[in-house]
């Protein structure tokens, strides 16, 4: 079986109040990553993952993803560098376009998604890296911004991409260091998106990120089926072809190690219905049964 990362989202829906606590349950069972959301009208990303670094020794925190529209990358920059600082090796930082109507709802949408998501990835990098970054790009100006704390050369975060489309694929092969996938992907999708970020110019070390769906049993079965059937309409794609982690902990361990084969480092379960916790621990169980991979808290 091919090893992975396994990580958990912490929902968009889910009070804020509660992410601490959800935090140290996640850490204590074993889980590789915790990974945040920013939705306009939801959650703050940032403001998230400080609050679950600070709140765990171990625990990788996720960005994802905070949209370039929303953020000056000079200032993403200054708050990733922050947080690399204060908890080094802990963070990754996703960055992709936002949902194109919320953007426009907060008056921000770029007249080219692309351009500013391509000078953003490679603005927020080049400040992580310590660099005096100038540029005059389509949608971006900075004259010379240098961080004045980066974080330590070994404890540079990745920055990876959220993106769905072709066109987007190929230029986080080109401008990130990971792709991040949605939910509802599946094999055969990661294999598509392996090979845009090639197309891009992706290095080998190039990483795939995956959310999924998870509902464990006939409690979560509606919630799941509810999850699966909007994200399909999203996708625009039938809900039989749309990919997710049900039945059984052993069957949901099952899928998440197909994602693994098909070429995903990290794997997010996103999970639905009731008792997120008890769900979770029933996969992270299954997983060390299938192959010994997690400790089981």
């Amino acid at each position: 079986m091919t090893p992975f990362r396994i990580g958990v989202m912490y929902d968009r829906s889910w009070d804020p109040a509660g992410l601490p606590d959800f935090a140290r349950e996640v850490e204590a069972l074993g889980v590789d990553d915790l990974w945040v959301v920013e939705d306009l009208g939801w959650n703050g990303g940032i403001s998230a993952a400080a609050v679950a670094l600070g709140a765990t020794r171990r625990l990788r925190v996720g960005l994802g993803i905070a949209p370039a529209p929303l953020r000056s990358p000079a200032l993403l920059a200054m708050e990733v560098a922050t947080l690399a600082r204060v908890f080094p090796g802990r963070l990754v930082a996703g960055i992709g376009h936002g949902v194109r109507e919320w953007m426009r709802q907060a008056g921000v949408a770029p007249r080219s998604p692309l351009s500013l998501l391509e000078e953003t990835l490679t603005a927020v990098r080049g400040l992580l890296r310590g660099e005096r970054v100038t540029v005059e790009g389509r949608e971006l100006r900075l004259d010379g911004v240098e961080l004045v704390h980066p974080p330590a050369k070994d404890d540079v975060p990745p920055v990876i991409a959220g993106v769905v489309s072709p066109k987007s694929l190929e230029l986080a092969g080109r401008a990130a260091q990971g792709t991040l996938v949605a939910e509802g992907h599946g094999p055969e999708d990661l294999r598509a998106v392996r090979a845009a970020a090639e197309r891009g110019g992706a290095a080998a070390d190039h990483t795939l990120t995956v959310l999924t769906f998870l509902g464990l049993g006939e409690a979560a079965a509606p919630a799941l089926k509810e999850a699966v059937a909007g994200h399909a309409q999203w996708m625009g794609r039938d809900e039989s072809s749309t990919y997710a982690a049900g039945g059984t902990a052993a069957q949901a361990a099952a899928a998440l190690h197909t994602l693994a084969d098909a070429g995903a480092q990290t794997v997010v379960v996103r999970i639905c219905g009731p008792e997120p916790l008890h769900q979770l621990r029933e996969l992270v169980t299954a997983l060390a049964l299938q192959d010994g991979s997690l400790p089981v808290g």
